[in-house]
């Protein structure tokens, strides 16, 4: 059990916590700019000197992309192994003029600290790292054995986290893996997450004439490619907000009826979403409450379109070609290969012959949907308590983390616990990203419960 010593540490180490926290806020490291490569680089090398300070073996190991840094201390022979995952890259902070202050330039207003990354992701994974300096301080020695992955890929998908697993598979064994990269239930209500919707992300291109048009000389002779993927993407839901795509519908595993139970039970605040959001409803899927739709029912979005003249003034022509990115949100059984497949088929039936249609993948996830009542899960619910105090409550996310699948089936490991410490109106990906500095002194003291409710697993009886 964590004694008192280690939570009197922890509450007595807050500011100088906060004050190193500041400093990883103030490296950019903007994975997908190559301008940033350098802070990139930085930030890896900061977060290796952390975990050394630990007396981790840490090594910052090499990919094809950015920085993996990977640290282990395994001294507790007998005790299970938990491996703490987390990224250092962050998300562009554009647009600039939206920021109250600096992004890269950390502030603390009202208990928050503002700047990119602050909630996602550095500030949720580093709260692991200040739980295992205090447990050191006081005990000298960890619980269990702790292997630490920190990620610089994260925000442009991870694209060398999977090779790099398949190559350090036997330095990455674990019993248990812990994931803090996404929020409670909502301000003050703790939650564990045990589903996760799914992606099938693409990229669809229309290819009219060879080239740009004169509107007035060729218009009329020729397939508009604007006017067709308005129509294209138009028609991919019907008028009820269901999906139009034949079959999308098929392998949907229904939500059971005591999850809709619980779905309710939480007090979904219907009109507080739409004032945050600015929005005079909230419409979608008929038969399903806002709660259910925005966390375990399967969804259709454009995402990005372009073609065509879109400066100052005029210019009359006929585009060449038009493009757009949509992104379907998919729920367990759906498979993002199959979904791929039949997006392409019914678009290409919706576009006009002579005109070109390339579509692309441009990123997928399958949905996870975990056993609630493992005794990992349960653990972690105790050592949320124990930090929050408060029981967390037990949600399904409405968004995807691709490095889940990675882990089940590389790594083989399926007690994944998803932990997060932040909250919805956190501003993750947006201006003004924030984490409330109590959720983070919360986050502390619940990743050091964390491995001591596990230790306890291996305790006889347990």
């Amino acid at each position: 059990m964590l004694s008192q010593q280690i939570l009197q540490c922890i509450d007595a180490s807050r500011q100088r916590y906060v004050e190193e926290l500041l400093h990883l806020l103030r490296i950019p490291s903007v994975s997908t700019y190559s301008q940033h490569a350098p802070d990139v680089r930085a930030a890896a090398d900061w977060v290796a000197g952390q975990l050394r300070r630990l007396s981790f073996q840490t090594r910052v190991c090499e990919t094809a992309g950015h920085p993996v840094v990977l640290a282990e201390r395994t001294d507790v022979p007998g005790m299970p192994t938990l491996l703490v995952y987390g990224h250092y890259d962050v998300q562009p902070p554009e647009p600039l003029d939206e920021w109250k202050s600096p992004p890269f330039s950390p502030v603390i207003r009202d208990g928050y600290v503002y700047a990119r990354g602050a909630t996602d992701d550095k500030g949720q994974f580093f709260t692991y790292l200040k739980a295992i300096e205090a447990i050191l301080s006081i005990e000298k020695k960890l619980p269990i054995n702790v292997k630490v992955l920190i990620e610089g890929e994260e925000e442009i998908t991870s694209p060398s986290l999977g090779p790099f697993l398949a190559e350090h598979k036997q330095d990455l064994r674990a019993d248990f893996i812990a994931i803090s990269d996404g929020s409670q239930y909502k301000f003050g209500i703790p939650a564990i997450s045990y589903g996760l919707r799914g992606l099938c992300y693409l990229q669809m291109e229309l290819q009219g004439p060879r080239f740009d048009l004169h509107s007035g000389s060729f218009g009329g002779l020729v397939e508009n490619p604007i006017l067709v993927l308005a129509n294209v993407l138009a028609r991919l839901k019907n008028e009820d907000g269901t999906i139009a795509i034949p079959g999308f519908y098929e392998d949907v595993l229904p939500l059971e009826e005591w999850e809709r139970r619980e779905m309710a039970s939480l007090n979904f605040d219907e009109e507080a979403l739409k004032e945050y959001l600015g929005v005079a409803s909230l419409p979608g899927e008929p038969g399903y409450t806002p709660m259910e739709r925005k966390t375990a029912r399967p969804t259709l979005d454009a995402n990005g379109i372009w073609g065509g003249f879109a400066g100052e003034g005029s210019k009359t022509i006929i585009p060449a070609r038009a493009g757009a990115k949509v992104s379907m949100r998919l729920v367990p059984n759906q498979d993002p290969d199959k979904i791929h497949k039949a997006f392409e088929k019914y678009v290409r039936s919706l576009v006009p012959q002579g005109m070109h249609l390339n579509v692309r993948n441009l990123n997928g996830a399958k949905p996870v949907l975990a056993a609630r009542d493992r005794k990992p899960v349960l653990a972690a619910a105790r050592a949320i308590e124990a930090g929050f105090g408060k029981r967390p409550v037990f949600i399904r996310e409405g968004g995807s983390i691709p490095i889940v699948n990675l882990f089940q089936e590389t790594l083989e490991v399926q007690d994944i616990l998803l932990l997060g410490w932040g909250c919805p109106d956190d501003g993750a990906h947006s201006p003004n990203e924030r984490f409330f500095l109590d959720d983070f002194h919360s986050g502390i003291r619940s990743a050091a419960a964390l491995l001591y409710e596990l230790a306890a697993l291996q305790a006889p009886g347990a």
